[in-house]
């Protein structure tokens, strides 16, 4: 075969791509994801047994999840010899329903975090998220995400500050982000933080205190429009060669 059929063969195959990829991204970009979600927390994480050799927790296949040994007795003020138990660390998870489009920030949950008072080696240091989200129609589709939250469980000194003895709830980054598929086209779910803005992947709450935040996520398309952009450079690649070729012969 001569260089320019095979040079032509492949300026026809890049055609055929980014005219497939561009008539994919026009689509996808069009459609309209909308639904609701709900959660469920899965089985913890405690970590190290020199960390947490008896670990405490409530709450697996519900929507609230709790976890440390709340018998705690801080010295409370009314009456002077009395004491007062914060209760266990907790998280609640409500769902919402929601309507995006693709590559659009959107709040897909609300997050409640209490920071309580427990005994430590009685926490636990990982938590899944079993993320259940039904979309309407066109989609009609359910299907659960698998995620993970990191806690930092702070030892309480009193010398600290308030915030210093501040604890801490983290989106884990290394998993993953779960995909579905809709009319042969995969898509993938992102947790994109705890603020629409800016890249926020953690919320604190100070000891006895209670964070409520919103969950934000984005619904992005695969192949998402960099492969178009990829498609190009590689004919762009192909007719510098040719070019170069021509020239030496």
């Amino acid at each position: 075969m001569k260089l320019s059929l095979v040079f032509a063969a492949a300026i026809s195959s890049f055609f055929v791509g980014a005219t497939t990829a561009l008539g994919f991204s026009d689509q996808a970009d069009a459609l309209t994801f909308s639904g609701i979600s709900t959660g469920t927390w899965g089985e913890p994480t405690p970590g190290s047994i020199d960390i947490n050799p008896n670990p405490v927790y409530t709450g697996v296949g519900n929507n609230i999840f709790t976890w440390g040994d709340p018998n705690v007795c801080l010295p409370s003020p009314n009456p002077p010899s009395g004491c007062t138990i914060t209760g266990s660390n907790k998280l609640t998870f409500t769902g919402n329903s929601f309507s995006t489009d693709i590559n659009s920030v959107f709040k897909i949950a609300d997050l409640a975090y209490f920071n309580g008072t427990v005994v430590k080696g009685t926490s636990v240091e990982e938590v899944p998220l079993n993320l259940n989200v039904s979309f309407s129609s066109p989609v009609g589709i359910s299907q659960v995400f698998d995620l993970k939250l990191h806690l930092v469980n702070t030892p309480n000194d009193a010398t600290n500050s308030e915030e210093e003895n501040a604890d801490f709830v983290f989106i884990d980054e290394n998993l993953s982000n779960p995909t579905f598929t809709f009319e042969g086209n995969e898509y993938t779910l992102e947790l994109t933080g705890f603020n629409p803005d800016l890249d926020q992947i953690s919320i604190k709450a100070l000891e006895g205190g209670t964070t409520k935040t919103a969950i934000y996520a984005k619904i992005k398309s695969i192949p998402e429009p960099a492969t178009v952009a990829g498609l190009f450079l590689v004919g762009m690649y192909l007719i510098s060669s040719k070019k170069l070729l021509e020239k030496k012969h």
